[in-house]
């Protein structure tokens, strides 16, 4: 589903990635985590095609992003769905109207259809009637989450992308999204990538877990991932944190 190869990313004289290379494959859910500065949120800027490596290359769908035509690259952004850190709802627009942009853009569809699918999609976050003609500043943080969620699955993509999907959630409900993480995952069968800080979420949802370490990066499924001797590794994976968050898990 995604190839990367070689990325070689820099900002002035800093070397934020230095031939990293990673692979998602069709139907999992894989985490990337990270110190602060490794360049999680620049890697997902460069899978996005929102930032152009100094090297290396990027693949989605086994296509290269280098050299896509204007119709190619708005083809592919369709069939991904992306929720950022903040949600990223625009203010001034009710839940519903955020929900429609993307139906806006690039369906062609009756104003019945549209209103269809966007009760779809709220429906399918958990969020209760009445919260579409809500504005994001009158939101809670969880149902702020869950309509960024609906509106990334307005075109209904096989590939969703998640930068720190429970941060600033309590834990009640960062534990109720990672459930409706998997089971959107499992019943509209999504390739899901995910950057998070959130050891819970980490050890509930992901099957694979990439480590971005010294500009490269270390992958495998977290209990393979806690032997690695690195240092950085062996603190993350090992800590009080992790090891509650494995009781939770596994307990």
């Amino acid at each position: 589903m995604i190839r990367v190869r070689g990325l070689v990313s820099r900002f002035g004289g800093q070397v934020v990635h230095e031939g990293l290379d990673m692979q998602v494959e069709e139907g999992e859910i894989f985490g990337i985590v990270g110190g602060s500065g490794t360049g999680k949120s620049v890697l997902l800027r460069t899978i996005l095609g929102l930032k152009r490596p100094e090297a290396g290359s990027v693949e989605l769908y086994g296509r290269s992003l280098d050299g896509l035509d204007a119709r190619e690259r708005a083809a592919l952004v369709q069939k991904y769905g992306v929720t950022f850190q903040n949600g990223a709802l625009i203010s001034s627009l009710t839940v519903a109207e955020n929900v429609r942009l993307p139906l806006r853009e690039y369906r062609t569809r009756s104003p019945e259809a549209l209103e269809s699918q966007t009760q779809l999609c709220l429906a399918m976050v958990g969020l209760p009637p009445g919260t579409e003609e809500k504005y994001p500043a009158q939101l809670s943080g969880g149902m702020t989450k869950r309509a960024a969620l609906a509106r990334a699955l307005a075109l209904e993509p096989s590939l969703l992308f998640l930068d720190e999907p429970t941060a600033g959630l309590d834990p009640i409900s960062a534990a109720a999204f990672d459930e409706l993480l998997l089971y959107l995952h499992s019943r509209l069968d999504l390739t899901v990538v995910m950057i998070t800080h959130d050891l819970d979420t980490l050890f509930r949802t992901c099957g694979r877990v990439g480590v971005i370490i010294d500009g490269k990066m270390r992958s495998g499924a977290p209990r393979q991932l806690a032997e690695d001797p690195h240092p950085w590794i062996q603190a993350y994976f090992h800590g009080p944190r992790a090891r509650a968050a494995q009781e939770q898990t596994h307990g």
